[in-house]
């Protein structure tokens, strides 16, 4: 049997680790300190019990591999543990961590066989997330960094963390009772379904029995996968909307490029599939938080594959239900939460960036000489510069 594993993130110092390792007996509490991690040394504590840790290389993903995932097996093979409770440094996003359970082999195998991803919870401070979520400080600006080349706002740091919750707690007095609305409304649309209850009246059990049996519970989207996971609502409430795009005909590269701006002002979050005209074959995949965008390589269209065989089966089965004769399954399909955008400019400029009829009608050949800025992956903000050298940069300047 599996043991449960309870992660729990948030950017803002809180007891909620603490309070779900004290609501079952024979549960253990694990916490790692990542701020000294660009000098190779990390702390942990095992039940309040510390360790400094000195890695060869001063990485995350070292801390991971060599330190976390052993002491999640070890532990997990106890059989006097009831649960694991993993109180994640500031920095971490637990979608990061869920992958390495899944992916990152531990002797011959995974994490999947010791433990399972019983809830992701995340603190929320309503006092200050909306503001984090819609700005474009980086992590090192707020000393956050978990490395020197971490290169994270703490927008990107926050919704991702906010959006792979399966439930949430909410610390801190809202500024007002607009901004305490907003911010509701932003969670309903960014982690529909997601019980919430607030630090100072939480009750672990009633938290954890209340989040649905459709929880993701540490799975990670598919980039080929549903866009609008848990049924967000789609009417606006308190200035916040939720904008679905969708398109067959291709974008045009340059002009979508300097369609961005409108994703990065006054919006929380972008996500979706794009299909760039200079590249008819390969999906990429378009992701923003607050005023920092990525632009990442999501694998070949079916379109372009002519064997079939390992393509997961569900995405087998949406590309033939949507299939065109002429486009195949390539389209346009992004979804974008605004508290401040206006949806019909976010969906004009949009609109602006597909090819025109006439551009449509140059064919492939052509299409591959139009300017592109995308290398193997984007971020903002660029310059007029080679793509190497935007590889360094993923924030947004102020104008």
């Amino acid at each position: 049997m599996r043991t449960p594993l309870v992660l729990v993130a948030g950017l803002t110092e809180h007891t909620v680790a603490e309070e779900v390792w004290r609501s079952s007996a024979g549960a253990v509490l694990v916490r790692h300190d990542l701020s000294r991690i660009a000098e190779g040394v990390v702390r942990r504590w095992v039940d309040g019990r510390e360790t400094a840790l000195e890695l060869a290389h001063g990485c995350v993903s070292c801390t991971l591999r060599l330190d976390l995932l052993p002491l999640l097996r070890t532990l997990a093979r106890r059989p006097e543990v009831s649960r694991i409770v993993v109180h994640l440094d500031s920095s971490l996003e637990p979608e990061a961590v869920c992958w390495a359970l899944h992916h990152v082999l531990v002797g011959e195998t995974t994490l999947d066989e010791d433990v399972r991803v019983e809830a992701v919870i995340t603190v929320v401070d309503r006092s200050t997330w909306l503001a984090d979520a819609t700005g474009d400080a980086s992590l090192a600006e707020r000393g956050l960094g978990a490395a020197v080349e971490d290169d994270r706002t703490v927008a990107q740091v926050v919704v991702g963390q906010a959006e792979f919750a399966d439930a949430l707690v909410l610390t801190g007095p809202a500024l007002d009772p607009w901004n305490a609305s907003q911010v509701s409304a932003v969670l309903d649309r960014l982690t529909p379904g997601a019980p919430r209850q607030s630090l100072a009246s939480l009750d672990v059990p009633a938290l954890l029995a209340a989040i649905p049996a459709n929880a993701r519970r540490g799975v990670l989207d598919h980039a080929h996968g549903p866009l609008l996971r848990g049924q967000p609502p789609l009417e606006p409430d308190c200035g916040v909307s939720v904008v679905v795009f969708s398109d067959r005909r291709p974008f045009h590269p340059h002009r979508l490029h300097q369609a961005f701006d409108v994703l990065l002002e006054g919006t929380v979050r972008t996500r979706g599939r794009v299909w760039v005209a200079s590249r008819p074959d390969v999906a990429l995949w378009l992701e923003s938080a607050g005023g920092g965008l990525r632009v990442g390589h999501a694998g070949p269209w079916l379109a372009a594959v002519d064997d079939w065989e390992g393509v997961d089966p569900e995405r087998r089965a949406m590309a033939s239900l949507t299939w065109d004769p002429y486009y195949g399954d390539r389209a346009q399909d992004l979804v974008v939460i605004a508290h401040l955008a206006s949806p019909e400019e976010i969906t004009a400029a949009l609109r602006g960036a597909l090819l025109t009829d006439s551009e449509l009608a140059l064919g492939e050949r052509q299409w591959a000489e139009f300017p592109d800025p995308f290398g193997e992956w984007h971020s903002d903000p660029c310059e007029d510069v080679e793509i190497e050298d935007l590889r360094q940069s993923n924030r947004k300047e102020e104008s």
